[in-house]
């Protein structure tokens, strides 16, 4: 615990995915002091032509309470 779950379009090379997941798992350790141990980072790929209805309406707007970084907004 924690899961972190990835969604994206598909393309990107798997040193790229390998490269964030590390990245996901060293700022999940350091921010919530988890052992490497206790983490585990999934990717999902999701064609472009399918975003809205399996990513964008049940994860971001059916789910809009949860986000803490909402699209088109910078941090």
């Amino acid at each position: 615990m924690p899961h972190v779950i990835v969604k994206l379009w598909p393309g990107k090379s798997e040193t790229q995915k390998h490269q964030l997941a590390d990245q996901i798992t060293r700022d999940v350790m350091r921010t919530f002091g988890y052992g490497e141990e206790s983490l585990s980072v999934a990717f999902e790929e999701v064609a472009p032509s399918e975003w809205a209805e399996k990513v964008y309406q049940p994860d971001i707007v059916g789910n809009a309470k949860n986000l803490y970084k909402k699209p088109g907004y910078k941090m």
